[in-house]
């Protein structure tokens, strides 16, 4: 299975459209998952037309047609692996703390979020934080998106655009 991750993107009040490049990458991916702060469901609508599936959570800066829409964390299988996905809040340097007290009783292999906009790949203790960065801001750094590949293991990257 292969899964399209990205987060913040804002639209459309950082930028007007999911990047081309994510768009196009998305069409080679089997599910995509939103970690929040769409803003608005034109988001959604972008990815959904290059991929079906696609599963969500709303973020802090998500309007309310989002926050009615989405749940502010999901937990889900997929074979055989347990993903915990929300978007964080708060002080960025609290937040893998926030996200391991959300997950606490989850049992997850990877959590999947946003907020910060910095992206993220690394293992603690025995759960993958995963943040595929911002993928329209380019004021704290290179947009990004990521791909997770879950086949019998968890493989996951960052990509920059």
């Amino acid at each position: 299975m292969k899964i399209g991750v990205i987060s913040d993107t804002h639209i459309p009040d950082r930028c007007g459209h999911i990047p081309a490049k994510i768009l196009e990458a998305f069409k080679q991916v089997d599910m995509v998952i939103h970690a929040g702060d769409m803003v608005t469901l034109e988001a959604i609508d972008e990815l959904m037309s290059v991929c079906p599936k696609v599963v969500a959570v709303a973020g802090n800066m998500d309007g309310s047609e989002v926050v009615k829409k989405y749940p502010l964390k999901q937990v889900f299988n997929i074979s055989g692996f347990k993903i915990g996905l929300a978007h964080g809040a708060g002080a960025p340097v609290k937040l893998i703390e926030l996200l391991k007290s959300t997950f606490e009783e989850d049992n997850c292999d990877i959590i999947v979020f946003g907020h910060s906009h910095k992206p993220m790949n690394e293992k603690i203790g025995k759960i993958l934080f995963f943040n595929p960065g911002s993928a329209t801001d380019c004021l704290l750094g290179e947009p990004s998106y990521g791909i997770i590949e879950i086949n019998g293991k968890i493989e996951a990257r960052i990509i920059k655009i």
